[in-house]
Parts: structure tokens; sequence; C-alpha cells
């Protein structure tokens, strides 16, 4: 029995999906032959995506393709058992500015030469089979990492010297567990800041709007989670400016600090994020919630590595995030009965003074401002002391 693929392309609306049938005879001698008419789902439609996805898999195999700059999906489809493979750019045709590669010739590619796929893992995540690759363009570019932390461009944690530290969410806004991890913030009467993805800014604007009223700080993750290290440098860009527009025109503040995915970070990335007004915001305790080692562990994991100045990286979105839910209370109680205050970025002092203080000064030299983690999604979002994730940062 053959297998039918769904090649899913992100648009800046949602999703685009086709669905080929690998057997083929859809007309030119044996081309594959599509299974359903093009369809068309939001960002916020990704429960019913994998529903429909089910569906069409019940009486045939199936299988789900993206690219590498569609980084919010792999944990929703693994989760929800479907198999996944990724198409890498060297196997694919030039993408748009802003998009993916259409979802036909994701589909195409997978009937026509399945075994250049790679197969994703909920382990691996989007970079499942790119470790070293990733390792080694983020080794190559700690210099230029080094470099901007010293001009107080990259920021990875705060002051040693005041018991403060930051709680910070990726991935998100969620339709369900953004609520759910506001409920626990305002419980406890600590304030957190929030990594956002546009193609969820734009389709669920209310929670950040939530968000923000509830007195968090927001900041920009990217459109569509990509690995940053397969875009262009004007692909790059667009990513971080059309989340830092659709931010801003939600809550009216445009996002002044930009987390990369996967916490990957290049030479070639690095020089790009140089010239961008942005301040690079990274973390030094990764929770590794993404791999969902239970509510316990991730409240262990969190506690253990948390100091004065920390910052936590956690996720909210683009998955479930139920056990981070759970983990939440015992992290924030464990943290206050240490005498350490959790508070947003821009509170967060840094070498005596805050964060925010230290990153409006770089962005009032830059006058032309606009008004935006699997290889684990963080792979260790990035390595060395970050070594944990790949994968959902």
């Amino acid at each position: 029995m053959s297998t039918r693929y769904a090649g899913i392309a992100w648009t800046g609306a949602g999703y685009r999906v086709e669905v080929l049938d690998g057997a083929g005879d859809g007309s030119d001698h044996g081309a594959a032959a599509r299974v359903a008419e093009p369809s068309e789902w939001g960002a916020a439609q990704v429960a019913e995506l994998i529903e429909w996805l089910r569906e069409l898999g019940r009486g045939q195999p199936l299988a789900a393709v993206f690219d590498s700059t569609n980084g919010l999906l792999d944990g929703p489809l693994t989760a929800a058992g479907l198999d996944v493979y990724r198409a890498d750019p060297w196997q694919l045709p030039p993408r748009p500015r802003f998009g993916s590669v259409p979802a036909y010739r994701l589909a195409e590619l997978a009937c026509g030469d399945p075994g250049a796929l790679t197969r994703v893992t909920a382990e691996g995540g989007t970079l499942t089979g790119r470790a070293d690759e990733y390792f080694d363009g983020v080794r190559r570019g700690e210099p230029a990492r080094e470099a901007l932390t010293a001009a107080g461009r990259c920021v990875e944690h705060g002051s040693r010297d005041t018991p403060r530290i930051a709680l910070t969410f990726d991935d998100g806004p969620d339709p369900v567990h953004t609520r759910r991890v506001l409920e626990i913030l305002e419980r406890y009467g600590v304030r957190a800041t929030f990594f956002c993805v546009g193609h969820h800014v734009a389709a669920l604007p209310d929670e950040v709007r939530r968000i923000v009223a509830a007195g968090h700080e927001v900041g920009n993750h990217s459109w569509s989670h990509p690995y940053l290290p397969d875009l262009t440098p004007d692909q790059l860009r667009e990513q971080i400016d059309r989340t830092t527009e659709a931010v801003a025109r939600v809550t009216g503040e445009p996002p002044t600090r930009f987390r990369p995915p996967y916490g990957a970070l290049n030479p070639e990335v690095l020089g790009t994020l140089a010239e961008h007004p942005s301040t690079l915001t990274l973390w030094d305790v990764d929770s590794r919630d993404w791999s969902r080692p239970g509510p316990g562990r991730i409240a262990e994991t969190v506690l253990d590595a948390t100091g004065p100045g920390s910052v936590v990286l956690m996720h909210e979105g683009a998955g479930d995030r139920a056990q981070t839910v759970l983990a939440l209370p015992s992290i924030i109680e464990g943290l206050l009965e240490r005498g350490l205050e959790p508070v947003t970025l821009a509170e967060l002092p840094m070498h005596g003074r805050s964060i925010g203080e230290h990153s409006g000064e770089h962005s009032g030299e830059h006058s032309g401002e606009h008004s935006g983690e699997h290889i684990g999604e963080h792979s260790g979002e990035h390595s060395g002391e970050h070594s944990g994730e790949y994968e959902g940062s």
C-alpha cells in the first residue's frame, strides 16, 4: 500500500496543505495523484489540522512533510502519533522572502524520493539529524556572540549580585496553555517574559493582550520558528520585522528583544543580527520542558540550576505544554523560598542597572528602528552551558 504525503507550507495567514499519493497516476506518466483539494488552515487550527490528517490516514499510511523554516508543527504532530518528515534546502527550490516552499513541492518531493527526507523524532525535533551542523555553527559563532555580549547587544543572564531571576516562555501564544501560565503567575504575583512567534501573534491577538495587561513583557521569537542558518539575511530580517510589526499592532509597543529559535547562532546569522536593532536575548537555565520529562523533573532541573540573575527558558506554545504548566507552581514556590524574585527581563538588573535600561540605551543608538527552540527545539539551545536543548526555544 502506498503512502500519502501531506506537504505543509506556512504562510503569513496560517498553513496550506497539499496531499499527494505516492503511488502516482495523477496524469503525466504516473505523477503523484492529488488525494484532496488544497486546504488552508489558520495558525490557531493546529488541533483541527491534526484531526483531519489522522482521518486521511485511517485507511492508508500518511506522513506530513515540511521544510526547516517551519518549526511550529513537529511537536504537535509527533505527539499525535503522526509520521513527520523534513525536507532540507538543498533538496528544494528557492523559498520566497516570506513563507516556506510551496506545499505541493514538499509533497511532490516526498512522493518522488521519500528516502531523501529526514524522519523527525520527538527527541530530535525539527532539526533531527542536523545536530553536528548545529553545534559546529554555534562553536564557530562564539567569538561574534562574545563581541555582541561585550557591547551590550546580547544577554544571557543578569547580575549575579541581586536576588532576581527572569522566567521566560517561548513559542506562544497558545490557545490553552498561555492562559493557564498567566493564571499561575497571577496567583503568585510574579511577572515573566513571553517570547512570541509572529505566526501565533497574528492568530491569537487577544492572548497577547492578556499577557501585556497582566504586566508581563513580550519579546520576539521569529515568525515561523525557522532554523536560522537556512535563511538568507533578507529572510531572517523579514522574520524578525514581521513579528515586531505584529506585536506592535496588538500591544502598541514593538518588542526590543529577539530570541533565536534553537539558539542557532552561527557566524552568518550573528552577522545579520549585529546589524539589527533588537537585543539578542538568550538564557542560562534550560528547563528542557520540551522533552516532556514530567513536571517533577522540569521543576527539579530549574531549581537546581537557577541562581541570582538567571534567565530560565520554558515553553507555553507549539506543543503539549501541560507538564510545564503543572511544574510552574513548584518552580515559583521553590524560587521564592530561596529568596529569588521572578521579574521581567526589563526589570532584571545587569551590572548595576536593569537589562531594560541597557537595551534601551542601545536602541537609542539605532535611530532607524522600526516601531520581532528542538535540535532537541532548541537543541541545547545553544551549546556549552546551553547544551540541553536545541529544540524548544
